[in-house]
């Protein structure tokens, strides 16, 4: 069972301990309405500083997470999968008791939150948000005919399990759009970045690499009956918005559609005050 919080939340963090002995890192600050912010792959809760920042002045409780083999939490060897990510989840949400809540994912936690509200939630949630997300899935199939090729998924592959701490580095170019005429480019985010990457398992992220690509959440998207906000920049490099973002929405049955010419994959992060602000107007609305 996942622990009760520890003496450490006082101080706004601390870890809850899962049904299989993974110790999951999480920040809780503030109170009010709780917002769960889900980070992407290969990073941590500090990715969400941005908004973390932002939303605790606007009277939220916000909680983020390390996920299982990423950041803080334990280098698992085991339980790198989508069902596991959407679990601990699950018992962090009840380890803290959350109701009324807002789950937020980037990314791979985009994925995350769509399996988690579809299969865990269980009326503890009321909104969603999938900012730059990969449902309904990534990689190119017979299902997905137009998505993003193999061959570009096993470069990842090849460059997190041979040369990592470089492969971290050259990524941040296209992630964040840097690579764009007249991209102001900034080099605390890129090491920020990869200082979160190089925090986590070598494992936990090459196995994440087939949880970001090759998870279908079809009929997860389609089982969801809560109102459910799409971000998605148009210029993703990562996660082409025409394979993502914009067929998760249609499968939704209360999904809204927030695109954004230009904006990158890391767009909460480039963009942050623009995406605040829309956050904030969903949760308001």
């Amino acid at each position: 069972m996942a622990q009760n919080r520890t003496k450490e939340a006082s101080a706004g963090s601390s870890y809850i301990t899962t049904t299989d002995g993974t110790e999951i890192f999480y920040k809780d600050w503030g109170t009010g309405q709780p917002l769960v912010f889900h980070h992407g792959w290969p990073l941590s809760a500090d990715d969400w500083d941005a908004q973390l920042m932002f939303f605790l002045a606007q009277g939220y409780r916000v909680i983020a997470h390390d996920r299982r083999g990423h950041g803080r939490s334990t280098q698992t060897v085991n339980g790198n999968d989508m069902d596991t990510y959407a679990a601990d989840v699950a018992e962090l949400v009840t380890a803290l008791d959350l109701k009324n809540a807002v789950h937020i994912g980037h990314s791979t936690g985009g994925g995350e939150v769509i399996r988690y509200v579809a299969r865990h939630a269980n009326g503890r949630a009321v909104k969603a948000v999938i900012i730059s997300a990969i449902p309904p899935t990534l990689m190119k199939s017979d299902k997905n005919p137009d998505g993003v090729p193999k061959e570009a998924i096993d470069a990842i592959r090849d460059g997190t399990a041979n040369h990592r701490s470089q492969f971290y580095q050259d990524i941040t170019i296209p992630f964040y759009g840097y690579n764009r005429p007249g991209a102001n480019i900034s080099e605390g985010i890129r090491q920020n970045w990869w200082r979160q990457g190089m925090m986590g398992g070598i494992k936990a992220h090459y196995d994440c690499i087939k949880v970001f690509s090759e998870t279908e959440f079809f009929d997860d998207l389609k089982i969801i009956d809560i109102p459910v906000l799409v971000m998605h920049g148009e210029d993703d490099q990562i996660a082409p918005f025409a394979v993502t973002g914009a067929k998760s929405v249609k499968l939704l049955k209360k999904g809204t559609l927030k695109s954004y010419p230009g904006f990158p994959h890391g767009m909460p992060t480039t963009h942050a005050e623009v995406i605040n602000k829309d956050l904030l107007a969903f949760l308001k609305s």
